[in-house]
């Protein structure tokens, strides 16, 4: 099975505690309605916990014409500036760096890929998933700014 991965990075006009805030907390902002999610994203489901460590979650994501579902469990290796989605080989890491009132987001993600998938991967992988991250960055730039005046503990 090949592994691909991706990155992208971008500034997102929002305070980096908050930013942080929406990421960790899947019960209320990881939301297909009403929270940050991109349409890729068709269903996601809290299994265990709900905010940061320790929260396990399912998720389908529809893209290139295929669903998929994956379960992810997730970890805090730097509470505040690094969340970690991982699960069967496959993730994505959150990196949230302030810059001063905007915070610098970083998304790292892998995915398997067996055969022809692989094959596909390579050729359309990287199409596919620069205009997901910049939707997902986009939606969470606005959902952050608009959630910027709640307490973040």
């Amino acid at each position: 099975m090949k592994k691909f991965h991706f990155s992208a990075e971008g500034l997102i006009q929002a305070p980096a505690d908050v930013v942080y805030h929406c990421l960790a907390d899947y019960r209320e902002h990881h939301r297909v309605d009403g929270g940050f999610l991109p349409p890729a994203f068709t269903s996601l489901e809290v299994l265990e916990g709900g905010v940061g460590a320790g929260t396990v979650f399912r998720f389908t994501t529809s893209v290139g014409g295929r669903s998929v579902t994956r379960t992810q469990r997730v970890s805090e290796p730097d509470p505040g500036h690094v969340l970690v989605e991982s699960g069967d080989g496959e993730g994505s890491t959150f990196t949230v760096t302030p810059e001063g009132n905007a915070t610098q987001l970083r998304i790292d993600t892998t995915l398997n890929a067996p055969g022809f998938e692989g094959l596909l991967m390579r050729w359309f992988g990287a199409r596919i998933m620069r205009p997901l991250y910049a939707d997902e960055m986009s939606r969470l730039e606005k959902y952050a700014r608009a959630h910027a005046h709640v307490a973040v503990a």
